[in-house]
């Protein structure tokens, strides 16, 4: 065996003829310049010495390689580049196997792609999902992929973003061999020997053909029309499918020549400045100054209070977590319901063939359910769930404050009440949070972790700590009515009612914001939570509203005639039985014209343009309101808020984020505009008006915070 050869991150050494090449570039073994140059000089070292016969890439730690370096986002490029570093290990004239283990994700796929032969242990997990950032590969996956795993399981894995395991990644051809153990460098080294022993010869993908290709152009065109109507005005999935068809149509190194171009019109693509952005936003929100300044308290157990849907979905993520769970509800049918509504999670993953049997009677194990109070005495932290009513979370405090063992964290998920309301119904305030969940609880990942006036950092910083255990999206709030998300949709809503007052259908509206990048428009929203709800909280803020601000009473009209929606079949959409999707509905339209007709209101028409220009120039300036009043700390948290909580489009960043790429003072502008017919609504955030004099934007606060 002969010394290591070290450029720090990467670390050469011959075991006998073979070059074992060493990444270690923690924490990730990330592709930064540093590990380039060190898989360069490799590549060139085997060429050079006749001693070595065969090379083994292999990376320490937990991960092969688990993508680009994230600290070079935004830089200027240094050279080699990854396509000239993933060439070189292809033209090598000697065999080069790529050991994975743990991740092998963006272009440290490619690096083992680039090489001849891939061996995968049990954790591996191979990917390309530069489309989540607004990319497509571009050291040769694009073209690498189609010839070693065919062309709709390439193209299906780069549109997705999603890593295949081990197992998945033989099936498809893009592992050659698996091996058993945890020691890549072993596993790799007895395949390299296994390889020299049967004088098996370098294979390169570049040389390999796409088999059948008229069949391939054929499943490509399925693709492409899917990846249009699924894409939503995203740039970099169409570039990846003409990428995977330049695969088919071209010689090799004329699709490579395309494949860079594509990537980089991608990179400069106002798509990719927002991915960028909300993939950096989400990893900032957890700096919040009470988890710097105290330790997370230990977390244990958890109590649930309330088995309805949100406090079954809350009891899921805690037991996903490894945590024990009970589940406290007022009489013996309610328990049994609360836990027909957790199985009911575990039953659907089986079906899915996500689970087994035995699986979720482990997790079940460490479920209970209790009728008294007494039972969650012990309890580390409880999460009350129950019904949206101040005077019953109060008494629900009163009774936790009695029976809880001092130190407990108790949180409550309420979606808009005043927290220190509830922390008062206690003798322990600074033991009081909130945890607003969004439903369904187990799936999204956003929880607006809401600090009151009497809490201890201790205890934010117990509930940060939780949020990673979880896996959730924390993002830091302040009290006031709706926090951050509710209480910026509140206002966004009242924009989209007064739309549709003045000319709008709620049909054209919904439109105009599905046409923007949203899954759903509001009114379909309204229809999937039930229009109950938003009628229960205009009813409770009735008496507090402003007499002289614009009222429009068309949700109200549908709600007194029981139509909340997909729940009972009717709402602002027709929901024929069984139906998911709405249909307009003709008496809606009537009612809508009726309200108009009562006001004295001549119906004007809307362009999709003038449409969001009014939504988000409503949801920005909220923002800044929320932003300006210490509700939330930066104008990052409002972004991770709407991305992660109320399905905005990824790709524009966020609300706070899209103003910055449209041009705060253009934002402003129409503030203004819209004020002269409306100026109550229509009143421009001091924050916006000071950035805009400044010349500022949002983004130079988040750098400040």
């Amino acid at each position: 065996m002969s010394k290591p050869e070290t450029d720090s991150v990467v670390a050469t050494r011959r075991e006998g003829d073979v070059l074992v090449v060493t990444i270690d570039n923690p924490p990730v073994n990330a592709l930064g310049v540093a590990v380039r140059r060190g898989l360069k000089d490799a590549i060139g070292q085997a060429g050079a010495d006749a001693a070595v016969k065969a090379v083994l890439i292999v990376g320490v730690g937990k991960a092969f390689i688990a993508g680009a370096d994230i600290r070079e986002f935004g830089k200027p490029p240094q050279p080699p580049s990854l396509p000239e570093v993933c060439n070189l290990i292809e033209a090598c004239a000697k065999p080069v196997v790529a050991a994975i283990h743990g991740p092998a994700l963006g272009g440290g796929l490619e690096v083992a792609m680039a090489s001849h032969y891939r061996l995968a242990l049990p954790a591996a997990r191979l990917g390309l999902p530069e489309v989540t950032l607004g990319l497509l590969p571009g050291a040769g996956g694009t073209q690498r992929a189609p010839r070693l795993m065919g062309v709709k399981a390439a193209a299906e894995l780069m549109l997705s973003g999603k890593p295949l395991s081990a197992k998945a990644a033989q099936a498809a051809g893009l592992v050659d061999k698996l091996a058993e153990g945890d020691d890549p460098t072993q596993a790799g080294l007895a395949y390299a020997r296994e390889l020299l022993e049967w004088q098996t010869p370098v294979r390169r993908a570049r040389e390999l053909d796409v088999a059948d290709k008229a069949a391939a152009l054929a499943e490509l065109d399925v693709l492409q029309a899917d990846t249009v109507k699924k894409s939503r005005g995203l740039f970099s999935p169409l570039k990846i499918v003409e990428c995977v068809r330049n695969a088919v149509e071209l010689p090799f190194d004329e699709g490579l020549a395309r494949e860079r171009a594509l990537f980089l019109q991608c990179v400069d693509s106002p798509q990719r400045a927002g991915l960028i952005h909300a993939f950096f936003a989400e990893r900032e929100t957890a700096k919040v100054p009470e988890s710097k300044a105290a330790k997370p308290r230990a977390i244990e157990t958890v109590a649930v209070i309330g088995g309805g849907t949100m406090g079954a979905g809350i009891a899921v993520c805690a037991l996903d977590a490894g945590l024990p769970v009970i589940m406290v509800e007022r009489d013996a049918e309610s328990i049994a319901r609360g836990r027909v509504n957790v199985e009911k999670v575990y039953d659907g993953l089986i079906a899915r063939g996500r689970m087994t049997a035995e699986a979720k009677a482990a997790v079940m194990a460490r479920y209970a359910g209790s009728t008294s109070y007494d039972d969650i005495a012990g309890t580390d932290l409880v999460i009350e769930a129950v019904f949206e009513d101040a005077g019953v979370k109060r008494a629900v405090f009163s009774e936790l404050d009695r029976v809880c063992k001092p130190g407990a964290v108790l949180a409550t998920n309420t979606s808009y009440l005043d927290i220190d309301a509830i922390a008062a119904a206690t003798s322990r305030p600074q033991d009081v949070i909130g945890l607003h969940f969004f439903s369904p609880a187990n799936i999204m990942k956003l929880l607006e972790i809401v600090v009151p006036a009497k809490v201890s950092a201790d205890v934010v910083a117990t509930a940060f700590e939780l949020a990673k255990k979880l896996k959730k999206t924390p993002v830091r709030a302040g009290v006031c009515d709706g926090f951050i998300g509710n209480r910026i949709l509140a206002v966004y809503r009242q924009a989209a009612d007064y739309i549709m007052e003045d000319g709008a259908s709620p049909y054209e509206i919904d439109q105009a914001v599905r046409d923007f990048g949203f899954a759903m428009g509001p009114y379909q929203v309204v229809d999937l939570a039930g229009g109950d709800i938003g009628w229960a909280t205009r009813k409770r803020r009735a008496a507090t509203r402003d007499p002289e601000a614009r009222y429009v009473e068309i949700s109200d009209r549908l709600c007194e005639r029981g139509w909340f929606g997909q729940k009972t079949r009717r709402g602002y959409y027709l929901y024929p039985e069984g139906a998911r999707a709405g249909q307009p509905d003709p008496e809606v339209l009537a009612i809508v014209d009726a309200e108009r007709a009562k006001k004295g209101i001549a119906p004007r028409k809307f362009t999709q343009d003038e449409i969001i220009r009014r939504y988000m120039a409503a949801m920005i300036n909220e923002g800044a309101n929320v932003v300006h009043e210490g509700v939330a700390l930066r104008p990052l948290d409002v972004d991770v808020v709407f991305l992660s909580g109320y399905g905005f489009p990824r790709h524009r960043g966020g609300p706070m984020k899209y103003a910055d790429m449209t041009g705060l003072d253009k934002v402003l502008a129409d503030i203004r505009e819209f004020a002269k017919e409306d100026a109550l609504f229509w009143k421009p955030s001091p924050l916006v008006e000071r950035l805009v004099a400044e010349g500022g934007n949002f983004d130079s606060l988040n750098k400040g915070a």
